[in-house]
């Protein structure tokens, strides 16, 4: 998987808002009995899940759609208007409040970083999108309004509040990153993570007997263990720094609900 393959607002920046905000134009019927913008975002998505999005095309779309190309370009520009409007439609946040967590904003934190992984791992091609200038639709703006509204209560800066949320999906894009570049690993190579490994211990275990590794020979056996919640483990220290901070401006302990601290 290449990254940033395609990048948000490369498209009409104002055509897009008018379709996210659904301020503009729009076709007075369709070419197509059936066919709406939502069914063209759709259905690009679901390419892009299944085939990667390097698949997305107007015309791949309107193969899938049983229509002629032209037909799209009455409803979105072209394709960068399109990933804007794919981007905006996968963001989608939940109308559960349970989404985010039934305790403070330590609880919504959490939350958000495990909903957002489990984005990036539905919706793979999204590594594939340089984000640095999202053209910001409702579901963004959304999510943003109710994880803010949940950590506001933390007595940091605005500034600091964005800087918040900010690092959280920093640290879940290279997790993210991560995962998915093993599985591509695995599928492109035939082998599974045991079997990739196994290959090499004769190797490592000689090494590890030369003594030109202390420190890598006095670890326990588990200490690459698959099991162990690399992500969880990150995401909690994250938290923890948090907490100091609120203390300290706050005078008071943060809000950490038992279960998020492992």
């Amino acid at each position: 998987m290449a990254s940033g393959t395609e990048t948000s607002g490369s498209g009409d920046i104002n055509r897009t808002l008018e379709l996210l905000w659904d301020t503009g134009r729009r076709p007075s019927r369709g070419p197509k009995p059936g066919l709406t913008l939502e069914r063209i975002v759709e259905t690009a998505v679901e390419v892009a899940d299944r085939d990667g999005l390097g698949a997305v095309s107007m015309r791949r779309i309107a193969t899938e759609l049983g229509t002629g190309t032209m037909s799209l370009y009455r409803y979105v520009p072209g394709k960068g208007e399109l990933i804007d409007l794919m981007l905006d439609r996968v963001q989608r946040p939940s109308d559960n409040p349970a989404d985010l967590g039934d305790g403070g904003w330590r609880s919504a934190l959490a939350a958000l970083g495990r909903a957002t992984l489990a984005l990036y791992r539905r919706h793979t091609w999204l590594l594939e999108v340089n984000q640095s200038r999202p053209v910001l639709g409702p579901s963004a703006l959304d999510g943003m309004e109710k994880v803010l509204a949940r950590i506001r209560p933390m007595g940091l800066t605005d500034p600091e509040l964005v800087s918040v949320v900010v690092m959280i999906d920093g640290y879940v894009v290279g997790a993210a990153r991560t995962q998915v570049y093993a599985q591509e690993a695995e599928r492109g190579s035939g082998l599974t993570d045991a079997q990739f490994w196994a290959a090499q211990e004769p190797v490592l275990v000689k090494a590890m007997a030369s003594g030109r590794y202390p420190v890598l020979a006095s670890l326990s056996e588990d200490a690459f263990s698959t099991g162990f919640d690399h992500f969880e483990f990150g995401l909690q220290r994250i938290l923890d720094g948090l907490e100091v901070l609120v203390a300290a401006r706050t005078g008071a302990g943060g809000s950490a609900a038992p279960e998020d601290t492992p």
